[in-house]
Protein backbone atom coordinates (compact mmCIF):
# COMPACT_ATOMS: atom_id res chain seq x y z
CA UNK A 1 0.00 0.00 0.00
CA UNK A 2 1.10 3.24 -0.69
CA UNK A 3 2.59 5.40 1.77
CA UNK A 4 0.27 8.53 2.27
CA UNK A 5 1.62 12.09 1.01
CA UNK A 6 1.49 15.08 3.37
CA UNK A 7 -1.72 17.27 2.97
CA UNK A 8 0.32 20.52 1.57
CA UNK A 9 3.49 18.79 -0.58
CA UNK A 10 4.69 21.69 -2.04
CA UNK A 11 4.61 23.71 1.40
CA UNK A 12 6.15 21.12 3.39
CA UNK A 13 9.11 20.30 0.81
CA UNK A 14 9.71 24.17 1.14
CA UNK A 15 9.86 23.58 5.07
CA UNK A 16 12.06 20.74 4.90
CA UNK A 17 14.45 22.43 2.55
CA UNK A 18 14.76 25.18 4.33
CA UNK A 19 15.15 23.90 8.31
CA UNK A 20 16.47 20.57 7.31
CA UNK A 21 19.45 18.84 5.99
CA UNK A 22 17.45 15.74 4.76
CA UNK A 23 18.61 15.14 0.90
CA UNK A 24 16.57 16.42 -2.41
CA UNK A 25 15.63 12.73 -2.82
CA UNK A 26 14.20 12.27 0.87
CA UNK A 27 12.05 15.38 0.74
CA UNK A 28 11.07 14.44 -3.06
CA UNK A 29 10.02 10.82 -1.94
CA UNK A 30 8.39 11.60 1.39
CA UNK A 31 6.54 15.02 -0.58
CA UNK A 32 5.64 12.66 -3.70
CA UNK A 33 7.13 15.16 -5.53
CA UNK A 34 9.75 15.07 -8.38
CA UNK A 35 13.35 16.28 -7.48
CA UNK A 36 13.92 18.52 -9.99
CA UNK A 37 10.69 20.46 -8.16
CA UNK A 38 12.44 20.21 -4.83
CA UNK A 39 16.10 21.54 -6.35
CA UNK A 40 14.13 24.45 -7.56
CA UNK A 41 12.93 25.01 -4.32
CA UNK A 42 16.10 24.89 -2.53
CA UNK A 43 17.68 27.22 -5.49
CA UNK A 44 14.73 29.51 -5.17
CA UNK A 45 13.94 28.86 -8.82
CA UNK A 46 10.14 27.78 -8.60
CA UNK A 47 7.51 29.58 -10.27
CA UNK A 48 5.51 29.72 -7.25
CA UNK A 49 6.57 30.51 -3.63
CA UNK A 50 5.06 28.32 -1.45
CA UNK A 51 4.77 29.66 2.74
CA UNK A 52 6.39 26.57 4.57
CA UNK A 53 4.04 24.22 6.28
CA UNK A 54 5.84 22.24 9.78
CA UNK A 55 5.08 18.73 9.34
CA UNK A 56 6.07 18.31 13.14
CA UNK A 57 3.37 20.68 13.91
CA UNK A 58 0.75 18.55 11.97
CA UNK A 59 2.00 15.40 13.21
CA UNK A 60 2.78 14.25 10.18
CA UNK A 61 6.96 14.01 10.97
CA UNK A 62 8.44 13.60 14.25
CA UNK A 63 12.36 15.20 15.08
CA UNK A 64 13.29 11.88 15.65
CA UNK A 65 11.83 10.57 12.06
CA UNK A 66 13.49 13.77 10.57
CA UNK A 67 17.13 13.36 13.01
CA UNK A 68 16.93 9.23 11.37
CA UNK A 69 16.93 10.90 7.72
CA UNK A 70 19.26 12.89 8.30
CA UNK A 71 21.64 10.15 9.47
CA UNK A 72 21.33 8.01 6.78
CA UNK A 73 21.12 9.37 3.52
CA UNK A 74 19.15 6.52 2.37
CA UNK A 75 16.65 6.50 4.63
CA UNK A 76 13.07 6.59 3.63
CA UNK A 77 10.79 9.02 5.62
CA UNK A 78 8.04 7.63 7.33
CA UNK A 79 4.41 9.39 7.73
CA UNK A 80 4.13 9.44 11.52
CA UNK A 81 0.29 10.69 11.25
CA UNK A 82 -1.88 10.08 7.68
CA UNK A 83 -3.32 13.92 7.44
CA UNK A 84 -7.19 14.36 7.88
CA UNK A 85 -8.65 16.03 4.66
CA UNK A 86 -10.79 18.69 5.59
CA UNK A 87 -14.45 18.60 3.58
CA UNK A 88 -16.98 21.20 4.34
CA UNK A 89 -20.49 20.32 5.92
CA UNK A 90 -22.16 23.95 6.30
CA UNK A 91 -22.10 26.68 4.36
CA UNK A 92 -22.50 27.64 0.82
CA UNK A 93 -21.80 25.58 -2.19
CA UNK A 94 -18.02 26.01 -3.14
CA UNK A 95 -18.36 26.98 -7.06
CA UNK A 96 -14.94 26.89 -9.12
CA UNK A 97 -13.64 30.83 -9.98
CA UNK A 98 -14.48 30.37 -13.78
CA UNK A 99 -17.90 29.56 -12.57
CA UNK A 100 -18.97 32.26 -10.76
CA UNK A 101 -19.61 35.43 -12.94
CA UNK A 102 -22.76 33.11 -14.09
CA UNK A 103 -24.07 32.81 -10.73
CA UNK A 104 -26.20 36.15 -10.97
CA UNK A 105 -27.86 34.35 -14.32
CA UNK A 106 -29.08 31.10 -12.70
CA UNK A 107 -30.19 33.26 -9.83
CA UNK A 108 -31.72 35.18 -11.87
CA UNK A 109 -33.79 31.81 -13.72
CA UNK A 110 -35.10 30.51 -10.19
CA UNK A 111 -36.44 33.44 -9.39
CA UNK A 112 -38.34 33.60 -12.61
CA UNK A 113 -39.44 30.00 -12.58
CA UNK A 114 -39.26 28.88 -9.35
CA UNK A 115 -40.42 31.67 -7.06
CA UNK A 116 -41.69 29.14 -4.66
CA UNK A 117 -37.74 28.33 -3.49
CA UNK A 118 -36.82 30.50 -0.69
CA UNK A 119 -33.82 32.54 -0.38
CA UNK A 120 -32.18 29.92 1.45
CA UNK A 121 -32.43 27.20 -0.74
CA UNK A 122 -31.50 29.14 -3.36
CA UNK A 123 -28.26 29.90 -1.46
CA UNK A 124 -27.60 26.46 -0.76
CA UNK A 125 -28.01 25.23 -4.14
CA UNK A 126 -26.28 27.82 -6.34
CA UNK A 127 -23.82 29.02 -3.30
CA UNK A 128 -24.78 32.48 -2.72
CA UNK A 129 -25.52 35.14 -0.54
CA UNK A 130 -29.01 36.22 0.61
CA UNK A 131 -28.02 39.84 -0.38
CA UNK A 132 -26.99 38.76 -3.99
CA UNK A 133 -30.54 37.32 -4.34
CA UNK A 134 -32.68 40.21 -2.78
CA UNK A 135 -30.64 42.77 -4.96
CA UNK A 136 -31.06 40.41 -8.13
CA UNK A 137 -34.92 40.13 -7.05
CA UNK A 138 -35.39 43.69 -6.95
CA UNK A 139 -32.80 44.50 -9.81
CA UNK A 140 -30.41 46.75 -7.67
CA UNK A 141 -27.97 44.46 -8.58
CA UNK A 142 -24.67 46.39 -9.80
CA UNK A 143 -24.50 44.14 -13.16
CA UNK A 144 -28.41 44.11 -13.53
CA UNK A 145 -28.56 45.06 -17.05
CA UNK A 146 -26.60 42.33 -18.10
CA UNK A 147 -27.90 39.58 -16.24
CA UNK A 148 -29.75 36.99 -18.63
CA UNK A 149 -31.40 34.55 -16.92
CA UNK A 150 -30.31 30.96 -18.02
CA UNK A 151 -30.82 27.70 -16.40
CA UNK A 152 -28.15 25.99 -14.14
CA UNK A 153 -28.05 23.26 -14.73
CA UNK A 154 -26.49 24.56 -17.99
CA UNK A 155 -24.19 26.75 -16.65
CA UNK A 156 -22.98 23.84 -14.46
CA UNK A 157 -24.04 25.21 -11.03
CA UNK A 158 -25.85 22.06 -10.32
CA UNK A 159 -27.22 19.04 -10.93
CA UNK A 160 -30.33 18.15 -12.77
CA UNK A 161 -31.04 15.82 -9.96
CA UNK A 162 -30.17 18.57 -6.90
CA UNK A 163 -31.91 20.95 -8.89
CA UNK A 164 -35.38 18.82 -8.89
CA UNK A 165 -35.33 17.68 -5.56
CA UNK A 166 -34.94 21.61 -4.57
CA UNK A 167 -37.78 22.70 -6.44
CA UNK A 168 -40.38 19.49 -4.93
CA UNK A 169 -38.98 20.23 -1.74
CA UNK A 170 -40.03 23.73 -2.15
CA UNK A 171 -43.33 23.30 -3.72
CA UNK A 172 -44.11 20.80 -0.97
CA UNK A 173 -43.32 23.44 1.69
CA UNK A 174 -45.66 26.29 -0.07
CA UNK A 175 -48.53 24.06 -0.43
CA UNK A 176 -48.64 24.28 -4.47
CA UNK A 177 -47.92 20.77 -5.27
CA UNK A 178 -51.32 19.59 -5.53
CA UNK A 179 -51.87 22.63 -7.38
CA UNK A 180 -49.64 22.14 -9.58
CA UNK A 181 -50.99 18.86 -10.56
CA UNK A 182 -54.56 20.24 -11.11
CA UNK A 183 -55.13 20.90 -14.99
CA UNK A 184 -52.18 18.57 -15.90
CA UNK A 185 -52.48 15.62 -18.35
CA UNK A 186 -50.73 12.94 -16.26
CA UNK A 187 -51.22 10.18 -19.43
CA UNK A 188 -47.75 9.13 -20.91
CA UNK A 189 -46.36 10.46 -24.66
CA UNK A 190 -47.46 6.82 -25.72
CA UNK A 191 -51.24 6.85 -23.88
CA UNK A 192 -51.46 10.71 -25.71
CA UNK A 193 -50.43 9.49 -29.19
CA UNK A 194 -52.57 6.58 -29.36
CA UNK A 195 -55.62 8.45 -28.54
CA UNK A 196 -54.88 11.46 -30.83
CA UNK A 197 -54.76 7.96 -33.48
CA UNK A 198 -57.48 7.12 -32.56
CA UNK A 199 -59.26 10.20 -32.46
CA UNK A 200 -58.35 10.86 -36.17
CA UNK A 201 -59.12 7.44 -37.29
CA UNK A 202 -62.27 8.27 -36.26
CA UNK A 203 -62.50 11.56 -37.77
CA UNK A 204 -61.41 10.15 -41.03
CA UNK A 205 -64.45 7.29 -40.72
CA UNK A 206 -66.49 9.80 -39.78
CA UNK A 207 -65.54 12.08 -42.68
CA UNK A 208 -66.18 8.78 -44.98
CA UNK A 209 -69.33 8.02 -44.31
CA UNK A 210 -70.66 11.22 -44.73
CA UNK A 211 -68.36 11.15 -48.16
CA UNK A 212 -70.33 8.10 -49.00
CA UNK A 213 -74.23 9.48 -47.85
CA UNK A 214 -73.44 12.63 -49.65
CA UNK A 215 -72.74 10.44 -53.04
CA UNK A 216 -75.03 8.17 -52.25
CA UNK A 217 -77.75 11.33 -51.94
CA UNK A 218 -76.14 12.58 -55.40
CA UNK A 219 -76.69 9.38 -57.25
CA UNK A 220 -80.36 9.15 -56.20
CA UNK A 221 -81.01 12.34 -57.17
CA UNK A 222 -79.33 11.80 -60.71
CA UNK A 223 -81.19 8.74 -60.96
CA UNK A 224 -84.89 10.67 -60.43
CA UNK A 225 -84.15 13.61 -62.81
CA UNK A 226 -83.00 10.68 -65.47
CA UNK A 227 -86.16 9.15 -64.94
CA UNK A 228 -87.96 12.08 -64.76
CA UNK A 229 -86.46 13.27 -67.97
CA UNK A 230 -87.56 10.07 -69.96
CA UNK A 231 -90.87 10.15 -69.02
CA UNK A 232 -91.21 13.38 -70.74
CA UNK A 233 -92.02 13.80 -74.02
CA UNK A 234 -89.97 14.44 -76.91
Amino acid sequence: MAQPKPLMPHATATWLVDNTALSFEQIAEFCGLHILEVQAMADDLAGSKYTGRDPLHSGELTQAEIERGQADPAYRLQMQQAPVEVTRTKGPRYTPVSKRQDKPDGIAWILRNHPEMSDAQISRLIGTTRNTITAIRERTHWNIQNIQAKDPVTLGLCSQRELDAIVAKAAKRAGIEDEAVIGVDSRSDKEKLIEELRAEREAAGKAASEAAQEAEAEAWLAARKAAKDEGEPA
